[in-house]
């Protein structure tokens, strides 16, 4: 890789594939000055392990910005990095730096302890927040740099006790020689043009007429352009001005003091600084990467770290003609598929000129940069590729005057170059079988062309198949016809082609993989009106070459392909109406059971209302013998009025079986512990419908499932199997949380008692001043921390407050006991 040589042709690659343009339009993504310079560098990672990395970084950071912005607020923020690597260098050298540079190291400060704070997360986002871990906030160099500076980077009078008092005379001498030119004006009001007091080399003058400047003592400072007016500074302020000047010579002195005192500190912890903003320029150009992907509509996708890993690459797109269709309204962008098999090396491409060929190859080489720098790629699917340490182009046309060189000579030397820059062959492993360093990927754009065509034919043959021995892939775009025949000689070489379409004469850009593409020059020359006859005789030409079966073979094959897709799409198609019929049976199937249980039950109301009328036609019959064997007297009864009781009696427990045979039982609840799994198809009860299950919350009372082209969240109750099946939800665990008092042990939790460690007091701080005091202590918490923060207006507290609820680590905070200091006290508890 050191070789000069290795590296110019490498990055003449970068530059035929335009990846400095793409540097640039990733660059208007990033947040800060530094991040927009990272992103231009767009630097290439020199392994595996480096581009996984940033692949992961950017992963995370686009899962926390999707999070804050699906919070109301717009994503991640950087505000307040500033570009603070001049002024920390010019510190640790024992400069002073200004008051505004200064002020930017504190805002910087502040703003990476609240991206630390949102980022810190080890099991969401552990590669960044393994970055963070290095990082050092710095809170008490912050602390002193924003009590040391206002706005605009002034000094504050608090800075320092003696610039204090200094600046009190000031302007206590400033307002005496403002009450001395108010009563000046006053007195000589006649003898004045204006009565503004205007300023003149930084002494106040008043504009006095010509004539009458000597009836005002003091000194001429300068005069109008007319001469009429003369700018004097009165005799009665004079020594009073030179006093001001030599105090506001001392105030700038003290500045200066205070100002190297701070630049002393920065120096101090130079290369903390150092560290913390390369890793915000990091974090940054992370960010970057991620909302680019997003906005392409991008895929992570995997690398493979063995260099004869396949290429995955489904409806890849060119991404800056992406950014032309989507910034620019240019033409919608055709996607090509790439499927190379790990024992394919070389891809012929064949076509019309202006069909995208070139696109292709471009698009291809984007990629395999794009992955390796830890941007996503805007495929569909799960792209796959391996990780290319060499990707090396001929695209273009290399003809120069200047250098007496034809394009055929300059297609030449680039390729000499390449072939020099490529390992040995056998290098795809080293020695042992073991994998190489990386992939190589050559791309070629009209490999053996400018000279003649079967001397041409020839060399590009030979050129493809010495690089199948030594470069991982090769894609090379050709007008030859010779090179559709490797495929049939070498199982290592494919052939692909870009459609044309005869009848409008137009290309559709799509590419087509096992295919050669074939001549369509006498089906164009035919639609432009040329002779008939001329026609007849190329074609009688081509026959005694073969190149008339060729392309009839290849017609062939081009039909046969064209059925199998549309056969293909209606199998799709068919295979949605089926779909749509099974939900819609399924649907029907529940409505016809639905209507049968509720028909079975209007029937069994039904008996239940003649089998109690019959109850009670019985017990009428029974009362009635009752009263008759009454009225007869005693020994008296009718014949068979016992028979008949006893009938009733027994028709009567009939009907009381009766009706409990057919009373409902009541609902026993089936815990059959049925729970769907991750893949499983379920049915929406809301919608009626199907829907695949995506995840499952850890509790298990959450699923997420698609729904066609939805992805919704819902709850376990508002599903069920496709036969009926209802879910029941885990048990829930019980968690039981014992907090141990009493003297803290080894990598115990600390005791619930206020001591000098555990307390820290922010009284007279602001509210972000006393932020970074108290998380200071909380990181280094064993157990509760007491915050004195006092009563006052209560705007402390409250702040104070607000801020521990978006802390993730702080389980509660509560006021002390009355005894640790009661509203004026918070105790902070920590997870």
């Amino acid at each position: 890789m050191s070789d000069p040589a290795v590296t110019t042709i490498q990055a003449e690659a970068l530059g035929l594939l335009e990846w400095p343009r793409l540097a640039e339009q990733l660059a208007s993504f990033a947040s800060t000055t530094a991040g927009q310079r990272a992103c231009l560098a767009l630097p290439l990672p020199e392994n595996l392990e480096q581009s996984q990395a940033l692949l992961a970084e950017t992963t995370e950071l686009l899962g926390l910005d999707g999070l804050t912005a699906a919070a109301g607020g717009a994503g991640l923020s950087f505000q307040g990095v500033a570009d603070i690597a001049g002024v920390v260098a010019h510190c640790a050298k024992g400069g002073c730096a200004g008051g505004d540079s200064l002020l930017d190291v504190a805002t910087t400060l502040a703003a990476a302890r609240r991206l630390r704070r949102a980022i810190d997360e080890p099991e969401l986002r552990p590669v960044c927040t393994a970055l963070l871990s290095a990082m050092r906030t710095l809170p008490d160099l912050e602390q002193r740099l924003l009590f040391c500076l206002e706005e605009g980077g002034r000094i504050a009078d608090r800075a320092s006790a003696p610039l204090e008092g200094l600046r009190r005379q000031l302007m206590e001498g400033r307002r005496e020689r403002r009450d001395r030119l108010q009563d000046l004006v006053r007195r000589y009001g006649a003898l004045l043009q204006d009565s503004v007091v205007s300023e003149r080399h930084g002494r106040p003058v008043l504009a006095v007429r010509a004539g009458a400047a000597s009836q005002l003592p003091g000194l001429v400072h300068d005069s109008s352009a007319s001469g009429n007016t003369v700018f004097v500074e009165p005799q009665a302020v004079i020594a009073l001005g030179n006093r001001i000047r030599e105090l506001e010579g001392k105030e700038r002195d003290l500045e200066l003091a205070v100002l190297r005192e701070l630049s002393g500190l920065v120096g101090a912890d130079g290369e903390a600084l150092e560290l913390l903003q390369s890793i915000l320029v990091r974090l940054d150009f992370a960010l970057a990467r991620a909302r680019y992907g997003q906005w392409l509509g991008a895929v992570r996708p995997e690398l493979s770290d063995g260099p004869s890993a396949g290429f995955e690459l489904k409806d890849l797109r060119h991404p800056l003609l992406l950014w032309q269709q989507k910034r620019e309204g240019g033409h919608p962008v055709v996607p090509v598929t790439i499927s190379v098999g790990e024992s394919l090396r070389v891809v012929a491409i064949t076509g019309p000129n202006t069909g995208g060929k070139t696109v292709g190859l471009k698009s291809v080489g984007l990629a395999a940069l794009m992955a390796r720098a830890g941007l996503f790629l805007p495929c569909t699917g799960s792209p796959r590729l391996p990780w290319c340490a060499q990707v090396l182009a001929d695209i273009g046309d290399e003809q120069s005057l200047q250098q007496n060189l034809s394009t055929f000579s300059g297609h030449i030397r680039r390729i000499a170059r390449i072939l020099d820059a490529l390992p040995e062959p056998g290098g795809l492993t080293d020695v042992g079988g073991e994998p190489g360093p990386g992939a190589s990927l050559v791309l070629l754009d009209e490999v053996g062309a400018g000279t003649d065509p079967v001397e041409g034919s020839a060399l590009a043959t030979a050129l493809l198949k010495h690089l199948a021995d030594r470069a991982r892939l090769t894609i090379a775009t050709t007008h030859f016809g010779e090179l559709k025949a490797l495929k049939y000689a070498d199982h290592r070489f494919e052939n692909a082609s870009v459609a044309f379409d005869v009848e409008t004469l137009s290309p559709t850009y799509k590419l087509q993989w096992g295919i050669p593409g074939r001549s369509n020059a006498l089906a164009i020359a035919g639609r432009l009106g040329l002779s008939e006859e001329v026609l007849h005789q190329a074609a009688a030409q081509l026959a005694p070459l073969g190149e008339g079966e060729v392309n009839q073979v290849i017609a062939g094959l081009e039909d046969q392909r064209q059925r199998q897709q549309e056969a293909a799409e209606e199998a799709a198609v068919l295979l949605a109406r089926t779909e749509l019929l099974h939900e819609e049976l399924l649907l029907r199937w529940q409505e016809q059971k639905d209507q049968s249980a509720e028909l079975q039950e209007q029937r069994r109301q039904l008996l239940e209302q003649s089998i109690r009328k019959g109850q009670q036609e019985v017990r009428r019959i029974i009362r009635r013998l009752r009263q008759g064997e009454g009225s007869m007297g005693p020994g008296r009864s009718g014949p068979g009025s016992s028979d008949l009781g006893e009938t009733a009696r027994l028709a009567g427990q009939r009907l009381k079986r009766l009706e409990q045979q057919h009373r409902p039982s009541p609902e026993r609840r089936e815990h059959r512990g049925w729970m769907p799994a991750i893949g499983d198809r379920v049915r929406l009860l809301a919608l009626g419908k199907a829907a695949e299950v995506l995840a499952i919350a850890a509790d298990g009372q959450e699923l997420t499932v698609r729904c066609g082209v939805m992805r919704m969240t819902v709850e376990l109750a508002a599903i069920e199997g496709l036969h009926g099946e209802k879910p029941t939800p885990p048990e829930p665990q019980v968690q039981v949380q014992v907090q141990v008092q009493g003297k803290r042990g080894l990598g115990g939790r600390g005791p619930d008692v206020r001591t000098e460690r555990n307390t820290v007091d922010v009284r007279g701080l602001r509210v972000h001043e006393a932020e970074a005091a108290v998380e200071e202590h909380l990181r280094n918490a064993n157990g509760p921390v007491w915050v004195i923060h006092g009563v006052g207006t209560g705007k402390l507290k409250r702040g104070l407050r607000q801020w521990l609820e978006t802390v993730p680590y702080v389980e509660r905070v509560s006021d002390a006991a009355q005894r640790d200091g009661g509203g004026g006290c918070s105790v902070v508890y920590v997870k």
